[in-house]
């Protein structure tokens, strides 16, 4: 069968699928995903392009589709992405009803494909217009990529210090054994056939926005009509004696992942700062070092951010395979030998020995080179901006690790969130405002750690948060907490709760308001599969049917707790 046949199949009777249910379906041997809204049939690519999750297992609201691992958003008539971490979109497909039977004609080459990458302008040599974007991550690429989706044709430059392509980030703490190619968002390849500049190893070092121009590290400079400053952040270093002895890493590149699992393998591994990035290394390394020690001057793990139960939690799983802790105490000193670090002195007289160190302890955002000019930045450095990603100063956006923006969960107070999908959604949305298309940001921020096999999702931000309430059991490894401020939820985590996280993230992103109250009375559903304990208030038009798997709703113990509060 030729790439390009065209496929029609009948995939079930019309009364097999309920209204606001989504199922996996099979064409030709494909799996595709069927949906029903509003009594009406849609047919598209059935994994998330992100990381393949199954989007039978989703939430729907309308026509928004949420991806039940991490939060990705599809528009279910268009397949277009509406919400990242994805960067590409889903495939539609045709669906006819006929005699009572459900039909789906596609073409065999988009069967085999479950993403499409949405249209780009082409470039035009006469568009002298210059879109200048200042990093290499996954804020500049969505910006990039939004600007040819949105039509611009002028010039778009990404110059970045890094050697590589836009790379996946969050796998160098997860995955330590993969090499740059492997992590690619995007080949240079792909950048260049749509006319976007990629200047690797190009550092900027100054701006001079009277002139719109900037200048590098190589001393070349380059003018722009409109600037993007997307640079990241870099971990923070440690200030110590023997800080900058051989062997202590940062975990910023590829290159830094593979070094730190080249040297740590049978050896001595001290981490210090038991962060996201500390923990997550920790556990890939955890049957690969002879030793490992986690040194933090909290009680648990990412205490602020997750708190004392999923870090007591993690802890514990951790502990479990051999990693040892040392919590509550400080680090005071590096010791080593020829230059090389060969002991951790922590403040109270302890010694670890260190033939590798990893340094996990926060993030520095990169805005040196900004130093004297009228830029605004907070006091750790992070450039402030507003819901349109603009700056202070006229045709200068910023975006990503690097800014401090208005949180809407945090009744917009700035603050600055390290997490892919945020970085994502200010990059496209800085890039409507390049184009002066008048767009606000409006994402509910999204992330997830995995280690040891398994993942906690996590969206909201609970910033400061005052109480928390847990659902589930910590013991069974199945659970969800809220996370609340003020009397109201601001955050939730979970695991093994899937799609609860992506349910609550929805619910958040309307606006809604949960109490306390209402969290803490939710009702357990059991069906087939892992229980969800979930949440749906009765003014949120938010209906947990559409999450469940085809035809649990239906079911007599599902259907009895549901009742009077199931809100289509």
């Amino acid at each position: 069968m030729d790439c390009n046949d065209t496929i029609t199949a009948e995939v079930c009777k019309e009364d097999d699928v309920g209204d606001g249910e989504l199922c996996e379906v099979m064409v030709a041997g494909y799996p595709v995903l069927l949906v029903r809204n509003k009594m009406e049939f849609r047919a598209l690519g059935s994994r998330c392009p992100h990381y393949g999750a199954p989007l039978s297992k989703g939430v729907l609201r309308g026509h928004r589709l949420r991806c039940p691992w991490h939060g990705s958003c599809f528009n279910i008539r268009t397949g277009d992405i509406e919400e990242y971490p994805s960067l590409d979109s889903l495939p539609c497909f045709k669906v006819t009803v006929e005699d009572g039977k459900v039909f789906v004609t596609a073409k065999k080459k988009d069967l085999e494909s479950s993403l499409r990458v949405k249209d780009m302008s082409k470039r035009c040599l006469l568009n002298r217009n210059t879109m200048l974007l200042l990093g290499g991550g996954v804020a500049a690429l969505t910006c990039a990529e939004t600007l040819r989706q949105e039509g611009f044709t002028g010039r778009i430059i990404m110059a970045t210090k890094e050697k590589h392509a836009p790379y996946d980030k969050s796998k160098l703490s997860k995955e330590m054994n993969l090499k740059a190619e492997d992590i690619y968002l995007r080949k240079p390849e792909f950048l260049c056939a749509h006319g976007i500049e990629l200047w690797t190893e190009k550092e900027a070092v100054s701006v001079d926005f009277q002139k719109q121009k900037v200048r590098f590290m190589d001393g070349s400079s380059q003018k722009y009509n409109q600037l993007l400053i997307a640079t990241g952040g870099h971990s923070s270093f440690l200030k110590v004696p023997g800080a900058d002895l051989q062997n202590v890493c940062h975990l910023q590149t590829p290159e830094d992942s593979s070094k730190v699992l080249e040297l740590a393998s049978g050896k001595n591994l001290v981490i210090v700062g038991a962060s996201f990035i500390g923990m997550e290394a920790a556990a890939f390394l955890s049957d690969k070092a002879a030793a490992m020690s986690v040194v933090d001057k909290e009680e648990f793990p990412f205490q602020k951010t997750l708190g004392p139960q999923i870090g007591g939690f993690v802890l514990k799983m951790l502990q479990s395979k051999g990693v040892k802790f040392y919590m509550k105490k400080e680090l005071h000193e590096l010791k080593g030998k020829d230059g090389k670090v060969t002991e951790a002195i922590l403040a109270n007289g302890e010694k670890l020995p260190a033939d590798v160190v990893v340094v996990g302890i926060g993030v520095t955002p990169n805005s040196a080179f900004l130093k004297g000019t009228s830029i605004a930045k907070d006091n750790s450095g992070a450039i402030l901006v507003d819901l349109h990603m603009q700056t202070n100063i006229p045709n200068v956006f910023a975006a990503g690790d690097v800014v401090s923006f208005p949180v809407a969960l945090l009744n917009g107070e700035h603050s600055s969130i390290h997490h892919q999908q945020v970085a994502e959604a200010h990059g496209s949305i800085a890039a409507f405002n390049m184009l002066k298309k008048q767009k606000e940001l409006h994402t509910v921020p999204f992330f997830w750690t995995t280690m040891l096999g398994r993942s906690i999702h996590y969206a909201g931000c609970g910033k400061g948060y005052t109480d928390t309430v847990l659902k589930g059991s910590l013991e069974q490894q199945k659970f969800l907490i809220f996370y609340l401020k003020d009397g109201f939820v601001t955050a939730a985590a979970s695991l093994n709760c899937d799609p609860t996280v992506s349910l609550i993230a929805e619910v958040l992103y309307l606006g809604k308001r949960i109490s306390k109250e209402e969290a803490d009375s939710q009702i357990p559903l059991l069906f087939a599969g892992p229980m969800i304990s979930t949440m749906y208030p009765c003014d949120s038009k938010l209906s947990f049917v559409s999450a469940l798997p085809r035809g649990a709703q239906h079911q007599p113990e599902v259907k009895a707790q549901l009742g009077a509060r199931e809100i289509k």
